[in-house]
């Protein structure tokens, strides 16, 4: 069945309509800048934890995983 079909039907409520996941994995969150890390964490309540780069050290780039210790 097309994608056109599936959404035409759920536009009508008909019963040929199922949902359909992409079976996408939950990538963690990671930030441009350690200020909104640290605004995240604070917001989340997170009392400890650290701050990693996950790109180079040679990289101008920067993305920053909060690590929950």
């Amino acid at each position: 069945m097309s994608n056109h079909v599936r959404r035409r039907d759920l536009k009508r409520g008909g019963s040929r309509y199922e949902s359909v996941s992409r079976g996408r994995k939950v990538r963690p969150k990671t930030f441009k800048t350690e200020e909104s890390a640290n605004t995240w964490a604070k917001k989340n309540k997170i009392a400890k934890f650290s701050l990693v780069n996950l790109k180079t050290d040679a990289s101008s780039i920067k993305k920053i995983r909060v690590v929950v210790e």
